[in-house]
């Protein structure tokens, strides 16, 4: 207890500035750019929420001093950890709190117990355990984190509990990778938020400093402070955001049991009666029965041309997965640094317009794997409608081509979306050597692009496409075109960015 009239050590949840409240940019929340957003197809799974962002708090300091209905221990699992948070909270809650773990008999990883708070601000104390991480069993450490949190949340709600102060599970000493794990934690307080929160009115993440900088990274993500936030944040969502409940994915592992393995799934309301009279010949086709088969094999039978059109899809969906996943994970920002790609605005028809830089980008002296990581990170949300591509060709040199091979790659990696909804390629200030090159991979390279690409001489040309305010131009393509086709476009100003 502090001393008659001292000042309390411990911290009201009330008096700390909540996430929503922590940004300034709020001004594009009305009712009708709500509604233009709302009619967007590239919304975040994790849309803005003014009332979710207002039970949110983000704050720096000793989860133990928090006054509120539960705090959260991260402990190991005979609850006899020795980690600042563990060792903060058993000061200041005094003796009687190890008496009473004493009783739990221990605390399975994953799994959350209650006890007292006994001298502490906080009623209540929530004990869980986070896993241990190594690499090669990290969807194992995934679920295990997911369970803690998701854990504590349900008892939080089982006891009525108004407000939880969560310190970061993922202890230094389990090694699991900050950012990995903030991802989950975020997510699936979200979820749970969303959909069990109704008697929850805060939730506050204690950190530490050295912790404060990723959760101020991903905490947009996940709770966006605006719509202009939750767009501006969409392409940096890790591959894997969870299911409904925030739970990680993994795709192997869904495999749903059928009640009636034998029938087919519309006729599962048949009367049972008809017993042996039922149809078998649907075994082998329900959901169990198509579980992965050997992987050698399938590419055995890819070669020999046997594999089925759907399988291939499939095969291809996982691989393109595999690459946005890395592309996410990745810091790619030398090859953002160049600026050869980027979105500008729309073209006559309303669809997105992307610009490369062809002389921006140097072949011989990158990661041309960085290069592709990059490509999907920034197109993995824009190929999800209709959109154009804007080819500046202009003054480039032998170092500045891509090679066929890296085209043939990139064509092969992409998901489908990319080809679907790009409707036109102009190919702005081609060389004839450039004409040619494109008619040979188009032609016996890849198929069905030939039709969509536009050789452009002069700027002049693209605005009966793309008018001329719709596109952020690099200084050196205005100049060129002035030079080589006379100063209609001269006078127009560059992007100030290029």
């Amino acid at each position: 207890m502090d001393p008659l009239g001292a000042p309390s050590q411990f911290v009201d949840v009330d008096t700390l500035l909540s996430w929503g409240d922590s940004y300034e940019d709020e001004v594009d929340c009305s009712d009708s750019t709500a509604e233009a957003f709302q009619e967007d197809a590239s919304r975040s799974p994790f849309v803005y929420s003014r009332d979710i962002n207002g039970k949110v708090v983000l704050w720096k300091g000793d989860v133990a001093l928090l006054n509120c209905t539960a705090i959260v221990n991260t402990s190991n699992e005979s609850l006899t950890d020795k980690n600042p948070v563990s060792e903060s909270i058993f000061m200041l809650a005094g003796p009687d709190l190890k008496e009473d773990l004493q009783k739990l008999k221990g605390c399975r990883t994953g799994e959350a117990k209650l006890t007292k708070g006994f001298n502490l601000a906080a009623r209540f104390i929530i004990h869980t355990v986070g896993p241990k991480y190594k690499s090669r069993y990290r969807t194992a450490a995934e679920s295990s984190l997911y369970s803690c949190y998701r854990n504590v949340l349900q008892l939080a709600k089982e006891q009525s509990m108004s407000s939880v102060g969560f310190c970061v599970i993922n202890s230094a000493k389990r090694g699991y990778p900050l950012e990995d794990a903030t991802h989950i934690a975020l997510r699936t307080v979200r979820r749970f938020l969303e959909i069990h929160g109704e008697n929850i009115e805060k939730v506050v993440f204690a950190v530490s400093e050295l912790e404060e900088a990723t959760y101020q990274k991903l905490l947009p993500l996940y709770f966006p402070r605006s719509l202009k936030e939750e767009i501006r944040s969409l392409p940096y969502l890790p591959a894997d955001i969870g299911n409904a409940e925030g739970e990680p994915v993994v795709p192997e592992r869904q495999i749903r049991i059928s009640e009636k393995p034998g029938a087919s799934e519309d006729n599962e309301e048949e009367d049972e009666d008809e017993g042996l009279g039922v149809d078998l010949s649907f075994i082998g086709s329900h959901a169990f029965a198509r579980m992965e088969g050997d992987i050698d094999k399938q590419r055995k039978l890819i070669l020999q041309g046997q594999l089925s059109e759907a399988a291939l899809q499939k095969q291809h969906q996982r691989n393109y997965n595999r690459w946005l996943c890395q592309a996410r994970s990745e810091d790619l920002s030398d090859i953002a640094s160049l600026k050869a790609l980027y979105q500008t605005g729309v073209d006559n028809c309303g669809r997105t317009v992307m610009v490369v830089v062809g002389r921006n980008i140097p072949v011989t002296l990158i990661d041309m794997d960085k290069a592709l990581l990059y490509f999907i990170h920034v197109m993995d949300h824009i190929a999800v409608k209709e959109y154009v591509l804007v080819y500046f060709h202009t003054l480039t040199s032998d170092y500045n081509h891509l090679d066929s091979d890296f085209l043939k790659k990139l064509y092969d990696v992409v998901d489908i979306k990319y080809k679907r909804n790009l409707k036109a390629v102009y190919f702005v200030h081609p060389t004839f050597r450039s004409k040619v090159s494109t008619w040979f991979f188009t032609t016996f390279s890849v198929s069905g692009l030939k039709d969509k690409i536009h050789h452009v001489d002069s700027l002049q040309q693209l605005f009966s496409a793309i008018s001329p305010e719709q596109i952020d131009f690099p200084p050196f393509v205005l100049e060129y075109d002035a030079r080589e086709n006379g100063p209609y476009f001269a006078s127009y100003p560059p992007s100030p960015d290029l």
